[in-house]
């Protein structure tokens, strides 16, 4: 014990709260010593003892509401929050706290985003000029005032270990607010994985007037029967220059954001297990998860809130 005690001998600079934070630890991890020997040994006055020991418990206290919640936030999210969206949450909860007080919470609690990191092929689906190839209108103009007015799309696979099938996913994403309007998924990519989609959309967000739909050079996107369909609701087409991903990178984010928030380093035990995770996470992705630019909303919270 004895030992253990040395680093409170007296010195020069020593404070009262910190004698008290050692002292505290040391009545945890001996039970059965008593107050007075340590404010001996320690030469801390009593009356400064009990001070800063009301201070700390109380600041334990206020810190235990406050990592409860982030607790709660982590769980919620599966994990997929950083520190500075974790901080968004607290805030719209009520909560006046900045984000290093928050970064330093779950780094003691081992809270920090720590998914798995990895990346997979990117499908491409480019078989040459196969139809009708149109312009670049957006040319990495990626603003939208309204909803309706500019739609990115474009289609990703997803492969589980061991299986020889694929699955892919066709989603249109609503530059407004990021909002996916619509999606399709198959085992297969073709015409009738992104038609369909796009049927979807239209059906769903009736005011079309002056839509651009953004996509790459694809096939699906040449091809006469997707055309067709735009120029029937006098939708404009506007394509990524022939193999710049650039040209479309809000797409590809939320692509990366989805696969790593959600698949990569998950075990899936078929596409149909897949398929329902997808689902759910483009349900949690519109209407839970914040975005920053977003003013901390959520896609769905942001459209109404902007109604």
């Amino acid at each position: 014990m004895r030992k253990k005690a040395t680093s409170l001998a007296p010195g020069r600079g020593s404070r009262s709260k910190e004698k008290t934070k050692i002292i505290l630890k040391l009545l945890k991890e001996y039970p059965k010593s008593k107050i007075s020997e340590w404010l001996e040994i320690s030469n801390l006055p009593k009356s400064s003892y009990y001070e800063w020991k009301i201070k700390l418990e109380n600041q334990i206290d206020k810190d235990k509401e406050v990592k409860d919640e982030i607790k709660t936030i982590v769980e919620a999210t599966k994990g997929r929050y950083g520190y500075r969206r974790v901080t968004m949450v607290l805030k719209n909860k009520g909560f006046n706290i900045n984000h290093k007080k928050v970064l330093r919470i779950m780094r003691e609690e081992s809270l920090l985003c720590n998914k798995f990191k990895t990346r997979s092929r990117k499908y491409s689906s480019y078989k040459g000029e196969v139809g009708k190839v149109a312009d670049n209108l957006v040319k990495r103009q990626f603003t939208a005032s309204k909803p309706n007015e500019l739609w990115l799309t474009d289609v990703t696979e997803f492969r589980i270990k061991g299986e020889e099938n694929k699955l892919y996913l066709s989603p249109i994403l609503d530059l407004f607010n990021s909002e996916i309007i619509s999606y399709t998924l198959s085992n297969h990519p073709t015409i009738e994985l992104t038609n369909t989609m796009l049927e979807k959309a239209i059906e769903e967000n009736k005011d079309t007037k002056n839509l651009i739909i953004h996509s790459d050079q694809g096939f699906h996107y040449q091809h006469s029967t997707w055309t067709k369909k735009l120029e029937k609701m006098n939708i404009k087409q506007s394509m990524s220059r022939k193999g710049n991903c650039l040209d479309n990178s809000p797409m590809e984010n939320f692509f990366g954001i989805l696969k790593q928030e959600m698949f990569y380093g998950e075990d899936f035990k078929s596409y149909d297990h897949l398929r329902n995770e997808i689902e759910k996470y483009i349900k949690w992705y519109n209407e839970d998860r914040i975005k920053t630019k977003l003013n901390g909303m959520s896609p769905v919270m942001y459209r109404l809130h902007s109604a």
